[in-house]
């Protein structure tokens, strides 16, 4: 029996903007790899950097942002020195369009990535070579975004170093003449600023972001597990055109918010529950990062009006004062001034046990993971720089109370202010109230 679909417009609409028609080859046009590149030779003037790409999918991030190719086994060496890139893969057109990439990667690999030379993958260690007998420099990872989940270097059973600097240990003992520089730092400072076309992808995550989690609001009530919360928000993430999530679904209530990253769903959620959800979908290999509070019931108590305006707050006074040039500790102090002017008592726990509200909100960078850039948070001291994207989060537990709140948004430094890029979400406590009450419009 053939079953029939329903789309809504506004999904369909989505999907169209997220997923051309006609599939492209990577991700984004070939320039705009080429300008990336491009931004990285200009640190790198006096060197070659070699990058590894990952062993199996999904590509790593680095050599993702450099040239979009997804091929395991592929090796990008970016030449500082003579202003050229050469990439290393083999494969074949069966394989290619099982993994349901484009064949044209091994019919035309330099046309279609726009890199300026391609060699098969045998080959690397001959260019190499060559290319060790004129220059003095091989910049390469020392440090790692993510870690190798078989891998501990600090575990006296293991103690193996990760795959980079394995890499980095044979490419010294291979060219004992040549400087081993780490270009780590390098490259994740400039993904610290974003591009107009991976801001555009992150937009996007963002609004379909925010409608799972009105949904997620607009279904809440009690006696339902946690897995249904989850469940909901996935679904209606990937009914709209997001293939997978940036992470896996946090959600907290009663006693575990005492745990920020509580992802069991195993709670069956009862009258006066109030819950934390932290979730975000992945769209294209950019994420958005949310968090959302509210009572399941759909009503607030008086103590969970407290907290959660206490919260509410604090998050807004951040994003009203975001722009270039400020900085996280200096926007938490605007903040807090304007709050003392409002009349608000900062010396009560719903305010003193918030997190991240002297450091303005500013928590870590968001972009091909949740944790972005190289995993490190921001710099509450660094000033803010248009193309920043970032979580502005905020949080308070109180585990005498069973009770937690969190707002987060995704914030993108513009210009003149900021935008959030999850926009449209329900925050006002009456606004959420609004929307749980009537559950069917």
């Amino acid at each position: 029996m053939k079953r029939k679909y329903k789309i809504p417009l506004t999904a369909l609409l989505l999907l169209l903007v997220s997923f051309p028609i006609h599939a492209k080859e990577l991700t984004f046009e070939k320039s705009e790899y080429a300008m990336r590149r491009a931004a990285f030779i200009e640190n790198i003037p006096d060197g070659v950097a070699v990058i590894l790409g990952s062993r199996t999918f999904p590509q790593n991030n680095d050599l993702n942002y450099l040239c979009g190719v997804d091929i395991p086994g592929t090796i990008l060496i970016v030449d500082g020195i003579r202003k050229e890139s050469i990439i290393f893969y083999s494969t074949s057109e069966r394989y290619l369009k099982g993994e349901g990439l484009s064949a044209k990667l091994y019919s035309d690999p330099v046309g279609t990535t726009g890199i300026e030379k391609y060699y098969p993958a045998d080959q690397f260690t001959e260019v190499l070579d060559n290319l060790a007998k004129e220059t003095g420099v091989f910049y390469t990872f020392l440090k790692t975004e993510e870690r190798e989940k078989e891998i501990s270097a600090s575990d006296k059973w293991d103690g193996r170093p990760s795959r980079e600097q394995r890499f980095a240990e044979l490419l010294k003992k291979k060219y004992p003449d040549i400087t081993i520089k780490d270009c780590s730092d390098i490259l994740w400072k400039q993904r610290q600023i974003k591009t107009a076309a991976e801001i555009e992808e992150i937009r996007k995550a963002g609004i379909l972001g925010a409608k799972a989690m009105i949904e997620v609001m607009k279904a809440g009530h009690p006696e339902q597990y946690e897995y249904e919360v989850s469940s909901l928000f996935e679904y209606t993430c990937k009914k709209e055109g997001a293939p997978e999530l940036a992470f896996p679904t946090i959600i907290s209530s009663a006693e575990n918010h005492n745990y920020p990253h509580y992802s069991q769903y195993d709670r069956w959620l009862t009258d006066g529950d109030f819950l934390v959800v932290d979730a975000g979908p992945k769209i294209n290999g950019y994420c958005i990062d949310i968090s959302i509070s509210f009572p399941i019931n759909g009503k607030f108590t008086p103590r969970q009006r407290e907290i959660y305006q206490a919260c509410l707050e604090v998050s807004k006074g951040c994003i009203a004062f975001y722009k270039p040039g400020i900085t996280g500790h200096e926007v938490g102090e605007k903040v807090r001034e304007l709050l003392e002017a409002k009349g608000y008592d900062l010396s009560r726990n719903e305010f003193t046990r918030l997190r991240f509200f002297k450091e303005g909100g500013l928590t870590h960078w968001v972009g091909l993971i949740p944790h972005d850039a190289g995993g490190k948070d921001l710099d509450p001291d660094q000033e803010l720089k248009p193309g920043m994207v970032f979580a502005c989060d905020l949080m308070a537990i109180f585990p005498d109370e069973d009770l937690g709140v969190r707002i987060e948004n995704t914030v993108l430094i513009t210009e003149t202010g900021c935008e959030v890029l999850n926009p449209g979400i329900p925050r006002e406590i009456d606004e959420i109230e609004a929307l749980m009450s009537n559950k069917d419009k």
